[in-house]
């Protein structure tokens, strides 16, 4: 009963052998009923996507559009898994909800690439995965760095709020974080709060309950990227500020479902080469032939002196020279089981081991020392434990790729 699993409840042997002679077909599966019995549930089938709202030219799906799935089975589906194109590493989920059993609605989480789509049901039945959709970025978050009015109608008795916000894109770990600004006026405030919410469902994240400040003062709360200790996921985000005021009249700087105001984009990593570059051709890459072994990292050309930044923060496992690596940097990564390592640099590093590195942070420029031929950047990335400490080497150029598009 290939592509089916079994699980019957209280049956009578004879009624059981009865059952088991029908075989589900590979669409189903039976399950246990609550008093005894079974009971089939479909597996979800995905016959269709198309972009029903929020999209881009030509009908096209982006981060924040609304989907339209089509197929079967689909009444009981809680969640949708756009797999991207690397592994589990750039899968983005979304939860559902449907009223009908041939189609629902999903939204594309901010984090979501261009890959294929599967269902997954409550009893955690998956859709076959669907052909690759093409996903596009979403539109740039709306720039509000200066203090401006909160728009929409005023509640009679609330104070009164301007907000604004450092920037539009953020990196985990960057420094300086991203900023939330605001101003409270008006009728004095007898409380303060100001949630961080995910455009991908609305939910809100994070939270903060500052003093309650003089009126007229520039406030500021600064977020790192992290939730905890855990970096929060890439995606959209956006700084919400209610104030209450002394008879309990609020107001808000925006409704929560407003993906526009005070947002920003927040990504995981920043491509690490801030000039013209291009990834070489077959002998650049990942596995290439070497003598005596092969190429254990990605090559990306650059012109000598191209300022290098690091690609996610974290503390300097090695600095130093080697006669085939050149000048070099390994950085593992804060919150990951990845070591970055960074070769043929023109010059050795101004970071030590042991020294905190921050996303984005200027750690040196590309060169050709060592065993190069011709100026480029030679990157690495090793699984835990780590480089040359037990981890392996894996191939970086997808990841490369991807942060390009968005740096």
């Amino acid at each position: 009963m290939r592509d089916s699993r079994v699980r019957i409840g209280r049956l009578t042997g004879a009624l059981a052998l009865g059952m088991l002679a029908l075989a589900p077909s590979a669409a189903s599966q039976t399950t246990a009923a609550p008093g005894g019995g079974a009971v089939y549930v479909t597996k979800p089938k995905v016959t269709k996507v198309t972009c029903l709202r929020g999209c881009a030219s030509g009908k096209r799906a982006r981060a924040g559009s609304t989907l339209k799935i089509t197929g079967t089975g689909l009444l009981t589906v809680t969640e949708v898994v756009f797999r991207g194109s690397r592994g589990a590493r750039d899968d983005a989920e979304v939860s559902v909800r449907s009223d009908s059993d041939a189609r629902l609605a999903a939204r594309v989480p901010v984090g979501a690439v261009t890959g294929p789509l599967t269902a997954i049901n409550r009893d955690g039945l998956r859709s076959r995965p669907t052909p690759p959709i093409a996903i596009l970025p979403p539109p740039s978050a709306t720039p509000n760095p200066e203090l401006t009015p909160v728009p929409g109608p005023q509640v009679a008795g609330a104070p009164v709020l301007e907000t604004g916000t450092s920037r539009t894109k953020a990196y985990v770990d960057a420094r300086p974080a991203v900023t939330f600004l605001y101003r409270v006026s008006g009728a004095a405030p007898t409380s303060v709060t100001v949630d961080l919410v995910s455009a991908t469902d609305g939910r809100v994240v994070k939270t903060w309950s500052p003093p309650v400040p003089t009126l007229g003062d520039v406030q500021k709360i600064s977020w790192s990227g992290r939730i905890g200790r855990a970096a929060a996921p890439p995606g959209r985000y956006s700084f919400r500020l209610t104030a209450a005021g002394a008879d309990g009249a609020q107001a808000r700087s925006a409704q929560a479902t407003d993906a526009g105001r005070d947002a920003f984009d927040l990504y995981d990593h920043v491509f690490p080469v801030r000039g013209a570059h291009n990834f070489g051709g077959s002998g650049a890459r990942f596995g290439a032939g070497r003598s005596g072994h092969t190429h254990q990292g990605q090559d990306v050309m650059a012109a000598c002196g191209t300022r290098l930044l690091a690609a996610r923060g974290g503390r300097v496992q090695y600095r130093g020279y080697h006669a085939a690596a050149g000048n070099y940097l390994v950085i593992d990564g804060a919150g990951t089981e990845i070591d970055y390592a960074y070769m043929h640099l023109v010059a050795p590093s101004q970071f030590s081991a042991g020294d905190r590195v921050y996303t984005g942070q200027p750690v040196g420029a590309v060169g050709q020392t060592g065993n190069a031929q011709g100026c480029h950047l030679h990157f690495e990335m090793w699984n835990g434990p780590g480089w040359y400490d037990g981890g392996r080497p894996f191939d970086p150029l997808p990841s490369l790729k991807a942060w390009d598009s968005w740096s």
